[in-house]
């Protein structure tokens, strides 16, 4: 198959190409000249040398003027004429000699730049997106490099089996990922956008490769690198409308090329701290267009996540008038954590069409969409597509590591695998049945079953009402590879020395996913039916607006039981599907026989023993604990996304968002006397939120809801309206909470009520005015939470904090009125910043960490 291959490949590219042109690329004293442009002059037929300086260009039998460009060195230009053999073509390049001859300095000293800048800016709009439609290829090389590599990895050993896996050397040297891709890029004014994804490769791996053209636009205002990560500000553009206001430039030069005088200007940022580039841009004459640049970013600029990041672009006329980028190199390094890595993105345009014709409806949602066949190419193909030549080490890389890939799916292969991995997983320990926790699997490749029980350490809880309780929890999941679909079901037991009340519960779950055809294509979606059933204990808030770590803080040091709870046997049974247009519904049916418990147990470490603790109830809101009663009760949500976009890849869509906010609205009943439900009401609520990026200027976040109770004639606490309080110095969920409020005071049945949370995160626009603020990279973060349901019962707090606090933490000090009146003032210490979010979710869910642990 793969020599079948190769000549069908050879003879289709036989009448497409009569010859190659390739050959080196140099300094004038032979130094190589990396990821230089090279092109055909009046086309947009162009490649770039690869890191070694090789370069080839397939053309057909003709006479060509092949240009050669890198940013700093004067460009040269050689005719050639191609019959049927391959030529050898080098370029020695030399410095670009500039001249300052002419230059004019105007009264009071201004340096020239500044006019070319200022002539540059007036143009700038016109040339942001020059074309009304065009089509064009992107070739998409990302090479990621090991420099070194530590024996230990955020707590976990990295073996020698590690690295070889990996693909580096003892010391931690050599490639750690490698891919390619080609994708053909669609525009339609004014900001529709398609991405079809022909072919990518992942060397090692089935993967997709890097597929996303990184599409960096001098002349926006606002420059996006990447992903927001990297900076939620974005960076100013060094010919942006304000330019002037952040940047200061010095003229270098002029230099004539192909007949056109180019102006060669440093680029200099005012102040440090704020997301500016640093370097070189190239201005030309008359039109005052980019011609190329050479930019720099670095901690200094705000850039996160990675230390360094430089951009080097050229820009050619691929038509009368037309210019766009030909070429775009950007290399980065990374050193955090022992680790140290560089690496690069290359990008090569070319095959533009600047007048396509698009079938109808073409420009829908889908912004991404991958073919069918996108890994399935052969060599001969990548050999006949490729404009950069592989370097060595690239071409040992694929070779290696395809081949390890290959024979680890081979089913013997697979099958002794799966044989060694049940026989590293060992005994089972004391360590791991105390902290730890046990992973059991069958490693089957097809529909792998695997095992998790849970630690019994951190399982332990501490509460007035069981005293101390120790659990158990496990789960058996089996998974079918080959159609996504999943079986999971998690036994659980709790037991409570004080009460001496054992609780036990399980919870099955079914997925599965489905494709349907639609105007489209296809579409996908997964499905969940999820059943559970047995006695168990519950907050009467089932928000759970604290967790029992902090409960058990707070009642063994300071003698506070926030913690409210009761028990009940319960069954209930829960559908979930979710779309990939956004749309997400579930529906649950729910039966519980509620069972009120006291507290058991009075003891603390510290604080003041006479202090008594509360009541095992919302002392706020009722006299005494609730009567026993059974409730059974149906609601559903309905979540949706307006204009959502998504990735469509052969066998399933991501969702990428949207410019619209998230909508749901959930009802929620009380049945009465079906099954002695003693409880009657209905409550409905309507909610959106969203963050809106305003760039420079910070981002947004919002959330607010309205709602309130059709009928209440029947109401038990848990069943009531709750707003989740916090009453401990660890912050509560942000966009979701109230600081300072009581946990139960203001629960109410009410037929209507509001809530509303905002939060501007500044990003450092204010903090960097402040020196040492601006050095440490802390940003401030403002805003309000409030609820409304009538003139006696409504609250509001204000908050103002610093986040991003050593890359984890945001310290608020929060202000609060209750009912009208002034509460109190409180401090709140939560994970934020750039690795705190992720963490302040992940806590949120503890066994899915042990687990990954696992």
């Amino acid at each position: 198959m793969k020599i079948f291959s190769i000549i069908f490949f050879s003879l289709l590219f036989e009448g497409a190409y009569a010859a190659r042109v390739g050959g080196t690329i140099t300094d004038d004293k032979g130094n190589i000249l990396p990821f230089a442009s090279v092109f055909v002059k009046g086309s947009s037929l162009g490649t770039t040398s690869n890191n070694k300086g090789k370069y080839f260009l397939d053309l057909a039998a003709g006479q060509y003027t092949i240009v050669c460009q890198y940013v700093g060195y004067g460009r040269q230009e050689k005719i050639i004429t191609l019959t049927t053999e391959s030529v050898s073509l080098d370029f020695q390049l030399s410095i670009q000699q500039t001249n300052l001859k002419e230059v004019v300095v105007k009264p009071g000293g201004e340096d020239p730049a500044y006019e070319i800048i200022r002539h540059a800016i007036k143009k700038r709009k016109s040339y942001e997106n020059p074309l009304d439609s065009f089509t064009c290829e992107a070739y998409i090389k990302t090479l990621i490099r090991s420099r070194t590599l530590p024996s230990r990895i955020l707590g976990k050993n990295f073996s020698d089996e590690d690295r070889k896996d990996l693909g580096v050397d003892s010391e931690g040297k050599g490639i750690i990922y490698l891919s390619e891709s080609l994708t053909k890029i669609a525009f339609k004014k004014p900001d529709k956008v398609k991405l079809e994804v022909i072919s990518g490769r992942e060397s090692g791996s089935n993967g997709y490769g890097f597929n996303f053209p990184t599409f960096i636009n001098f002349y926006s205002n606002n420059v996006n690198i990447f992903i927001t990560q990297l900076s939620p500000r974005g960076y100013v553009s060094p010919i942006a409308d304000g330019a002037l206001n952040y940047y200061k430039y010095k003229f270098l030069g002029s230099f004539i090329e192909d007949g056109k005088e180019v102006n060669q200007i440093r680029v200099i940022p005012k102040r440090r701290f704020e997301p500016l580039f640093s370097g070189t841009i190239n201005i030309t004459d008359g039109d005052w267009r980019i011609h190329s640049l050479d930019l720099m970013l670095t901690k200094d600029q705000q850039l996160e996540i990675v230390d360094t990041l430089t951009i080097r672009q050229i820009h050619v006329p691929i038509a009368t008038n037309i210019w766009r980028t030909q070429n775009q190199v950007v290399n980065f390094s990374f050193k955090k954590f022992g680790i140290d890595v560089n690496g690069n993105f290359l990008n090569v345009y070319s095959n533009y069409e600047l007048d396509p014709r698009f079938r109808k409806k073409y420009f829908n949602n889908v912004v991404v969409k991958y073919d069918t066949g996108v890994t399935k190419k052969s060599l001969a193909y990548w050999d006949s597509v490729r404009p950069v030549p592989l370097e060595p080490e690239e071409l040992q890389d694929y070779r290696v590591k395809d081949s390890l890939f290959r024979s680890h799916n081979d089913s013997a292969y697979l099958q002794r695998t799966a044989d060694s991995l049940r026989k590293k997983q060992g005994g089972t320990t004391v360590m791991n049945v105390l902290f730890n926790g046990i992973k059991r699997s069958d490693y089957n490749p097809h529909h792998p079953t695997t095992v998790y029980i849970d630690a019994l350490i951190p399982k332990l809880e501490y509460n007035t009402v069981e005293g101390l309780v120790i659990q158990g929890g496990a789960s058996i999941l089996k998974e079918y590879k080959k159609t996504g679909n999943s079986i999971e079901f998690s036994p659980h037991i709790r037991y409570g020395f004080s009460n001496t009340h054992l609780n036990a519960w399980g919870t099955l779950t079914l997925s599965n996913k489905t494709i349907a055809q639609d105007l489209d294509g296809e579409s996908f979606s997964r499905s969940s039916w999820i059943f559970s059933g047995g006695k168990r204990v519950s907050q009467f808030n089932p928000d759970n607006p604290i967790g029992p770590v902090m409960n058990e803080l707070y009642t063994l040091f300071f003698r506070d039981n926030y913690m409210k709870i009761y028990e009940n046997y319960y069954g209930s049974a829960q559908y979930r599907k979710r779309f990939d247009n956004g749309l997400r519904i579930t529906g649950t049916v729910l039966y519980e026989d509620r069972l009120p418990i006291n507290n058991t147990s009075n003891y603390s470490f510290f604080g003041n023993k006479d202090k008594q603790f509360t009541p095992n109830y919302p002392y706020e809101l009722i006299n005494q604990n609730f009567t026993p009663n059974q409730a059974l009760i149906a609601g559903f949500e309905v979540q949706f996304k307006p204009g959502q976009r998504y990735i469509e890849f052969p066998d399933n869509r991501l969702a990428l968002g949207s410019k619209y906010p998230t909508l749901a609205i959930s009802f929620r009943a009380g049945i009465p006397n079906l099954f002695g439900s003693d409880v009657n009401y209905e409550k409905w609520q309507f909610s959106l939120w969203d963050n809106i990026n305003f760039k420079l200027k910070g981002l947004f976040k919002y959330r607010f809801g309205i709602g309130g109770f059709l009928n209440a004639k029947s109401v038990y606490v848990m069943d009531y309206q709750q707003f989740n309080g916090n009453q401990t110095f660890y912050a509560s969920p942000y966009l979701n909470s109230f600081q300072l409020a009581p946990y139960y005071q203001n629960s109410t049945t009410a037929s209507l009520y509001g809530i509303g949370h905002v939060e501007h995160h500044f990003n450092g626009m204010l903090t960097n005015k402040v020196p040492l603020l601006r050095n440490l990279q802390w940003n401030l973060v403002i805003g309000s939470n409030a609820f409304y349901v009538n003139n006696t019962n409504n609250y509001v707090e204000i908050f103002a904090g610093l986040e991003n606090i050593f890359k984890l933490f945001r310290v608020d000090v929060v202000g609060s009125y209750l009912n009208g009146s002034p509460g109190q003032i409180g401090v709140r210490l939560g994970f934020d910043g750039l690795f705190g979010t992720a963490i302040g979710n992940a806590l949120k869910n503890p066994t899915a960490i042990q687990r990954a642990r696992q």
